[in-house]
């Protein structure tokens, strides 16, 4: 019974965490949006974010166990 509730809990855990994580990034993308001038260097930034996404991810994944 201890392990079924253990793992409701980490579900719920996990939930919440990404849920946060994915306002973070939003509100990061939504606040950087304006600052960045010049189609060629909107390019670059999207570039950058991208391959950070494309390494951080399945590290973000491996932590929560998805």
């Amino acid at each position: 019974m201890a392990a079924f509730f253990a793992e409701l809990l980490f579900d719920f855990a996990r939930s919440l965490v990404g849920d946060w994580l994915r306002q973070a990034v939003l509100a990061l993308c939504v606040w950087l949006e304006p600052h960045i001038h010049g189609r060629a260097a909107r390019f670059v930034v999207g570039g950058l974010l991208g391959i950070a996404a494309y390494l951080l991810i399945p590290v973000v994944i491996g932590l929560l166990g998805l």
